[in-house]
């Protein structure tokens, strides 16, 4: 094990969104997170929407993105509430926003429903310069292999920049490579994000080996650590 993608040769800290979603996160541990991600060079620090600007100020002038998140955990909030609220984040100073899809629109077949609802998301998000990434959670284990085709379809046709596995708070499960592989198959065009249940560094590296071009963990230092602890 090196601490090298399988896919690109590089490290693969740069692949990782070092995330805190707890409801009881304090600000104290938001800037702990920052301040690793830094560190580490993680892609980016995923947070929900009531620490955005407090991650933009401390991030500033850093490389680390800022992710906001959007209808966490069930992703359940109307089109227009999604949409405000995705705009908020971006105000705050998102750089990318992690929305999670209407899983009753994706279990119903509603193409129509679930089609507006991201063209309308990444509708702010396409309105600034440079434009803000926009990936949308599916929560896969919660999902029949046919659902999970048909919302990467309309996800695909909606022109969403990643596909994401999970939230990692469902009681289903979070991420499996072989979804990762599933959607990377079903919707090229997309990048694809695993996050959900990923703690190790041997997860990591099988997540990135199936596909992902992103992994969202809230274990990124202990991943890096054990990586490097392999490599000495």
């Amino acid at each position: 094990m090196t601490l090298e993608s399988p896919k690109t040769g590089t490290d693969i800290a740069g692949y990782i969104d070092h995330t805190l979603l707890k409801a009881e996160a304090t600000r104290e541990e938001i800037l702990q997170v920052c301040d690793e991600a830094q560190a580490w060079g993680f892609h980016a620090v995923c947070v929900n929407g009531r620490w955005v600007s407090v991650v933009a100020e401390r991030l500033f002038g850093t490389k680390v993105k800022v992710a906001g998140v959007v209808s966490l955990p069930l992703g359940a909030d109307t089109t227009k509430v999604k949409a405000a609220a995705a705009r908020e984040a971006i105000d705050a100073g998102a750089d990318e926003i992690d929305m999670v899809a209407d899983l009753a629109a994706i279990i119903e077949g509603d193409a129509k429903y679930l089609l507006h609802q991201l063209r309308s998301a990444l509708k702010e998000c396409r309105s600034m310069r440079p434009s803000v990434l926009l990936k949308v959670i599916i929560e896969s284990a919660a999902l029949t292999r046919e659902q999970k085709v048909f919302a990467c379809q309309i996800a695909q046709q909606a022109g969403v920049d990643f596909i994401k596995t999970s939230t990692g708070l469902h009681p289903a499960g979070g991420a499996t490579s072989e979804d990762v592989r599933l959607i990377k198959e079903t919707s090229p065009p997309c990048r694809v994000k695993a996050s959900g249940g990923i703690k190790t560094a041997q997860q990591a590296l099988a997540m990135l080996e199936a596909g992902a071009d992103r992994i969202g963990t809230s274990a990124g230092v202990q991943i890096m650590q054990e990586l490097t602890a392999t490599r000495q």
